[in-house]
Parts: structure tokens; sequence; C-alpha cells
């Protein structure tokens, strides 16, 4: 496991959200979370869409069925799973300004969009599944983050998590110049391995389905934020007013895209997605 060197409580990752708003969605779009690329070709929008049906497919999702997305950005997979699956979902977010948009952009009442922390929330048992797309890397205690997400399934119930991963041996040069700083400016307590993020989940109670690594199917989205993100600073003043300015605390992010960029490439960095179960 690669830990931070500083301690990231649930205000600090709101802060790094709501300071990078508009460059998360200028850059990344609605979904901010990965997509998944079969033959090479689709665009952007199918291969995020195309991750979140993947995620449905393993919870297993019914119309009627109550679903928690636990850290769920600007609401974009709720909405997906709203839409296309019939799912009533709760989709919560530690961010302002994501809850803000995804309520501007949903009309009616599903998905319902809370602002609320994970690890301090109360939900009750009543729900058929559970989605975690990239959010439990946010988490500063991953055995509570898996045990509050057993508590609120129903048994027999699913709980898909979609994770940026250590590799299981990196160098010591790729944790110093990758995977530590991609963990200190992303403002994630730590990057697990596989086996180590499958075995908090075990202890929580969780029966393991399905274990996916998604790596070489997802690594083709930080080559596409990269080259919208040099585009952006050489055709647009704004972003190089907030990247000269030592006032915003998140700047450092620009620099991360590019980590990231050189982590998937050379391995250090892995993208699973695992399915889990409640069985009693």
């Amino acid at each position: 496991m690669i830990s931070a060197a500083s301690q990231f409580d649930a205000s600090v990752v709101a802060d790094h959200y709501n300071e990078l708003d508009v460059f998360y969605r200028e850059l990344w779009g609605e979904h901010v979370h990965h997509g998944i690329w079969v033959s090479g070709q689709e665009s952007s929008e199918v291969a995020v869409r195309r991750l979140v049906d993947v995620v449905a497919k393993e919870a297993q999702i019914k119309p009627g069925d109550h679903v928690i997305d636990i850290g769920c950005g600007y609401g974009a997979a709720a909405r997906q799973l709203a839409q296309h699956y019939g799912a009533e979902v709760t989709a919560i977010t530690l961010s302002s300004a994501q809850h803000a948009y995804a309520q501007g952009v949903t009309a009616g009442a599903n998905p319902v969009y809370l602002i609320a922390d994970w690890l301090t929330a109360d939900f009750p048992q009543s729900f058929q599944a559970a989605i975690a797309i990239e959010s439990s890397e946010h988490m500063p205690d991953r055995d509570e983050f898996f045990r509050r997400s057993y508590k609120v399934l129903e048994a027999g119930g699913r709980f898909v998590v979609c994770a940026w991963l250590s590799s299981e041996a990196p160098s010591a040069m790729e944790v110093a110049w990758l995977l530590r700083p991609i963990c200190d400016e992303g403002r994630l307590p730590c990057l697990p391995t596989l086996n180590e993020l499958v075995a908090s989940a075990k202890a929580a109670g969780f029966g393991v389905v399905n274990t996916q690594d998604c790596t070489r199917a997802v690594r083709r989205t930080w080559g596409i934020i990269f080259r919208r993100m040099i585009g952006s600073l050489l055709t647009d003043s704004r972003y190089r007013a907030f990247l000269l300015d030592p006032r915003r605390r998140n700047r450092i992010f620009a620099l991360t895209v590019v980590r990231l960029w050189l982590a998937y490439r050379i391995g250090a960095m892995r993208y699973g997605i695992v399915t889990f179960t409640r069985e009693k």
C-alpha cells in the first residue's frame, strides 16, 4: 500500500473538487471517471458510459432496485442508472460544486443527491446494490468504508468498486516520483493493491464475486485528458492564470495528470473493478 505523506479529511477532498470544479468538467466531463475502450476508436462519452454499464451488469441492477452511489461526482453515473436501468438512486458527494451541478441538470426526484461524508453518514439497511466508482481512494479509513457499505446492503446485495490501485510491487522510483505524489496531489490517503482492497472487503464480511484488472482498457483516459489540458493551457488564459496563481491550493494537479498518464503507461498503477456481495 502506498500512503500519502499527509493525512486528508473530508474537507480537504471537498476543497480539491470545489476549486477544480470547472477544470474537471471541461477536461474530463460530467462522468469524472475512466472510460473503457474496446476498439480504441470509441469517443470518450461512449467509453465512460460503457464503464457504468459494466458496473450495472456486475451489480445486477434491476428496475426498482434501490442503489447507493458512494462518491457520485457530478451524478452522471447515477443518472445513467436511473434513466436506463430504472434504479432508484441515492447519490452522495463531498463537493458542494458537484452537488449543485447534479441538482441543476436533473429533472425530477431520481436520483436523490446528498452532500455527505460516507464515513460519518447514517443510512439504513435498505439498498439492493451499492457502487463506488473511483471514490474509495479518498477514504482515510478503508476498513470503515467497507464496513459501512456492508451495513447498508440487504442480504444478497452487491457492491461494485472501481478503484485506482498500486501495482503489487512498484519500484522505489515509481513510488517516489509517481505513486506517492499522486496520492499527495490528488488528495488520496493511500493507493492499495488489488489484494489489499479485497482483504479489507473480506474483513468487513463481503464475499468476492469477481475481480477484473481493466488497466489496459482504461488507460487511454489519461492521454486524452493530458492532450485536452495542454490545448487549454495554450488557448485559454483562465488555465494559465490558475496555474500561475500561488493562492490556488490545487494547481499542482496539472502535474498530477502527467504522473497519472505515465504511471498507467509503465504499469505502476492498475485499475480494478471488483464485485462483492453481502451473502447474509
